[in-house]
């Protein structure tokens, strides 16, 4: 095959990715495109670098059309503008997969090589785009184990021990098929066979001992932050809550309240006196003004506000983790305007990001947090015994980025051992199990009230005790090793 052609392939294999993800659930095709990519680096290592940003662009590129219609419905931008921001994005998280199939190439001494290279290197790139560039580890390839048996060593191992799981399967599975070394794709095999058939238990409540109320109000985006639309919006989410009953917590998502309360006096006691009727505290997504030093201009900050009946003190924790393009400016560009308008750069939060209700701990996770092994991992470290992802999805649109956001809150119920109250403003909202299942959710894309199930729990996984750190570990080691071998090979 001459090179044009093989980039092609690599593109059409990359292209392949966002389908293995939900709300499809194809994992062959991620099995398939990623062994297509190792074959194709195996018979051209010399372009590997090519190869890989093909893959990549196929995959991200591809994979994040949705994002030109979020610049142009909500960022008021042209759709050219979307589609240029579409490619950009392609390119950039293409350089990744790029790396990793240059230095897997450039590592290995012989073929064999390959099959341990290439698996370590691929979590080395996952762990890279956690946080280069401000970090983006969307669609992780650990998450595609979800549907599978072996998803609970997650709560052992977490995502990257669940991507090493699954790029030793594609090495096995690609040395089997095209080489004389099939001992190791054999070994390889086995090892993954044994994974899923020994894969360990994870305990879940059978009788659940509290019970919460998500709100899903289904407010459209354009709509968010007029003023006309305000007194519909927050009647809208009164009457929901009232309808929870006797519950022990209410959740309304990200953002729900479209105003500063400290500036609408009005609204802010309406909004107390309906709580004091409710029969349960309730966690609100909403906007609040911080005071900066020196006499600078206030900030805002996204938070989730903590109200119970009759106290006049709300409690709140901020968003830790924000959004690049959308809630603040990263310093390299300054001179790119925010997604969203007339706002304000928002503040990142600084507390410890745990709401408490009696011996109830919620560990919020704010929208984009929760795609962050590091976030959840936080707020059990402070205490938090149930997981809160208070988000507004109506940015994605109908698009199967919602769906692949839902399956990050999935892998941090497993890492963590928590119950995860998903609330979301178009969806998806869910109770999710410590075992990464959606005990009940409700449709998306509709105005309603999810009811259903959950426990606060102390154990401690461990993930959470280890971190990343055993895999990263064994993933450098690799990398040493192969630096190592290179190196003593050279006259």
């Amino acid at each position: 095959m001459n090179q044009r052609m093989t980039i092609t392939i690599a593109l059409l294999c990359g292209a392949a990715m966002p389908f293995a993800f939900a709300p499809h659930n194809l994992i062959v095709l991620a099995l398939l495109g990623l062994s297509g990519l190792l074959y194709l680096i195996m018979q051209q290592p010399k372009h590997a670098f090519k190869l890989g940003w093909a893959f990549g662009f196929g995959w991200f590129g591809f994979g994040g059309w949705w994002l030109a219609d979020t610049f142009q419905t909500y960022g008021h931008l042209p759709y050219i503008v979307g589609l240029l921001v579409v490619v950009l994005f392609g390119l950039v998280m293409g350089s990744f997969i790029a790396f990793w199939a240059w230095l897997a190439s450039k590592l290995k001494q012989k073929d064999t090589d390959l099959f341990w290279l290439f698996p370590l290197i691929g979590v080395l790139e996952e762990w890279l785009r956690s946080f280069l560039f401000t970090g983006l580890p969307w669609a992780a390839l650990g998450n595609l184990l979800l549907e599978t048996p072996a998803s609970s060593w997650i709560s052992i191992f977490g995502n990257y021990g669940s991507t090493l799981l699954l790029l030793l399967a594609v090495s096995s599975l690609v040395f089997l098929a095209t080489t004389t070394h099939r001992k190791l794709a054999v070994f390889g095999i086995a090892v993954c066979l044994l994974a899923l058939i020994f894969s360990p238990h994870i305990e879940v409540p059978s009788q659940p001992t509290h019970q919460a109320a998500l709100i899903q109000p289904n407010t459209a985006q354009d709509q968010k932050w007029d003023a006309d639309y305000a007194q519909k919006i927050m009647f809208g989410l009164a009457r929901l809550s009232a309808q929870a009953g006797d519950v022990d917590i209410i959740v309304w998502p990200e953002a729900a309240v479209p105003m500063y309360l400290s500036r609408t006096p009005n609204w802010n006691a309406w909004l107390t006196e309906q709580i004091n009727t409710w029969h349960a505290p309730v966690i609100f997504g909403g906007i609040k003004l911080i005071d900066n030093p020196n006499n600078k201009p206030k900030k805002s900050q996204s938070v989730l506000f903590l109200a119970q009946q009759n106290e006049a003190i709300r409690p709140f924790v901020g968003k830790h983790h924000l959004v690049p393009f959308g809630e603040y400016v990263p310093s390299w560009i300054p001179w790119l305007s925010k997604l969203v308008p007339d706002i304000g750069d928002f503040e990142q939060a600084t507390d410890n990001g745990v709401l408490t209700v009696g011996e109830q701990k919620f560990g919020a996770l704010i929208c984009y947090e929760s795609i962050f092994s590091d976030e959840a991992a936080a707020r059990i470290e402070q205490g938090a015994n149930v997981l809160i992802v208070a988000t507004n999805d109506a940015w994605y649109g109908k698009s199967p980025a919602t769906w692949q956001h839902t399956q990050a809150a999935q892998v941090r119920a497993i890492e963590t051992g928590r119950y995860v109250l998903r609330a979301a403003n178009t969806g998806i909202s869910a109770i999710i199990a410590p075992d990464g299942t959606i005990q009940k959710t409700i449709p998306w894309w509709q105005p309603g009230i999810l009811i259903g199930r959950y426990q606060p729990l102390t154990h401690i996984t461990l993930y959470q005790r280890w971190g990343n750190l055993p895999i990263l570990i064994l993933a450098f080691s690799g990398l040493g090793f192969g630096l190592i071998r290179m190196y003593r090979s050279k006259p």
